[in-house]
């Protein structure tokens, strides 16, 4: 596993439907290393912190290997690396292999699988189109979002590498499977609820979910 390459951005205005707004999905490349902080890379920034940003959703990644799929559903659209707002492109890394809670180590950083990603009308902004938001939800091509478990720097090249893994995980994949109404076996949910990564918003989910079981 490796990154391919490294965005960050600050907001910007977008149009979408008649509306204008700040958003933070617009990134641009960097070379070199990059800090990396509790909340975010150095020079990247979100616009509403309500829902992005924070320690849980500090540094997102996204899969080289989702590119081809979006391409064909935008072939006028020059998709490039950082398209989907994250700060990382990734080889290797799938949302069924990434385990919440589980640490991985880019450059000098560490960091820990917390959640995968759920879009805003922003997205629908960028690609000018309402039903990318029902579509990436349910291609389950969410990407993955890291909280910083130790700050340090990366850069583009370098190897991602796991530090440590939950056996039998709850993986990325699983949980949006969760997310999409999809029925999970009991003790899988079960043991997603004793992950200590695993963010409040998603544990009252499967809370709820588990007390219909």
């Amino acid at each position: 596993m490796k990154v391919l390459s490294v965005q960050v951005g600050r907001p910007r205005p977008v149009t979408f439907d008649g509306r204008i707004t700040q958003t933070g999905i617009y990134k641009s490349r960097i070379d070199g290393p990059v800090r990396v902080g509790t909340l975010n890379l150095a020079g990247d920034e979100q616009a509403d912190l309500t829902v992005h940003g924070g320690v849980n959703k500090a540094v997102y990644a996204y899969p080289s290997e989702h590119y081809d799929y979006w391409r064909q559903r935008y072939p006028s659209l020059a998709l490039e690396n950082g398209a989907f707002g994250e700060n990382l492109t990734t080889e290797g890394l799938l949302e069924t292999s990434a385990g919440i809670g589980d640490v991985i180590q880019i450059g000098t950083a560490v960091l820990v699988v917390v959640q995968p990603r759920l879009p805003c009308y922003k997205l629908a902004g960028k690609f000018n189109d309402k039903t990318i938001l029902q579509t990436f939800t349910d291609s389950g091509r969410s990407g993955v979002y890291f909280a910083v478990v130790e700050e340090g720097s990366l850069q583009a090249g370098d190897a991602m590498v796991w530090k440590s893994r939950s056996h039998p995980p709850f993986t990325i994949a699983d949980a949006m499977r969760l997310y999409n109404g999809e029925k999970m076996p009991p003790e899988l949910l079960d043991r997603a609820l004793q992950l200590k990564a695993l963010p409040d918003s998603w544990r009252r989910m499967i809370q709820e979910v588990r007390s219909q079981k």
